[in-house]
């Protein structure tokens, strides 16, 4: 932070990860992620690492949905490791995995937040595009989530859908035949006014999906399912519009 902007103070980029930094005339900072080879498949590896110093505020994305392809052997594997500083805010906004039929994907999100920090993250998947006749029927999908306040562990999940996920998909306890899901997080002192806004948001949509929440902890969890990509952001673009004062999510979501 100098001058009450957000600064780069360390850049470092390799193989196909690729970094973006649009002009900013708030004080805060937008990173665009970019994975250049235009998708992932089995044996892929792709890493990020983000630390936002005190009282920064820092919003990452990425350029376009992330392509999961059909894997031959191997499994494709996305880590992203994120340090949020004293009074620091990070939005972590990617935007939808796209995740082929035989495709094989393992992420791992960990998160460390300083006591005073806030952190707002949401990751969507799709089974396959539904507009264009697309079904995931075999393959994989496991998602780990690792969430550290003040070094303590405060969240963490696992979903693993293995083998035959339209099968598993189905199931009424799972997806309930839904093909577009998402989880949003948010960690801070606003959690309990966020949970009021976020249901008031949901209350006021229909026919889109089905959306459920909690509140803990000064911690609030949002899941989303719809029956398309389409209707899952209908959804959740003005959810997270709320949670960033008004805010739209990044331009590069609109492309």
């Amino acid at each position: 932070m100098l001058d009450g902007k957000t600064r780069l103070a360390t850049f470092f980029q390799e193989g196909c990860a690729k970094i973006r930094i649009p002009e900013s005339f708030d004080g805060r900072m937008e990173a665009v992620l970019i994975n250049s080879s235009g998708g992932l498949t089995g044996g892929d590896r792709l890493e990020w690492a983000f630390q936002a110093g005190t009282g920064t505020h820092l919003t990452l994305t990425t350029q376009a949905c992330e392509k999961i392809y059909k894997a031959s052997s191997d499994t494709a594997e996305v880590k992203s490791h994120i340090a949020v500083g004293a009074d620091a805010v990070v939005h972590w906004l990617p935007q939808e995995s796209i995740v082929f039929d035989q495709a094989s994907l393992s992420r791992k999100l960990d998160v460390d937040l300083h006591e005073t920090a806030e952190f707002l993250a949401v990751e969507a998947i799709l089974l396959g595009r539904k507009a264009m006749g697309e079904v995931m029927r075999n393959g994989l999908v496991r998602d780990q989530w690792r969430i550290r306040r003040a070094g303590k562990l405060i969240h963490a999940e696992e979903l693993a859908l293995s083998g035959p996920v339209q099968d598993i998909s189905a199931e009424k306890a799972v997806l309930d035949g839904h093909v577009a899901f998402a989880t949003l997080l948010y960690v801070g002192p606003k959690a309990e006014s966020h949970h009021a806004t976020v249901r008031s948001v949901l209350d006021a949509q229909s026919g889109q999906g089905f959306a459920g929440t909690s509140l803990w902890n000064d911690k609030l969890i949002a899941r989303f399912m719809s029956s398309d990509g389409f209707s899952l952001r209908k959804m959740l673009i003005p959810v997270i519009s709320a949670l960033r004062a008004g805010a739209s999510v990044p331009k590069v979501w609109t492309l």
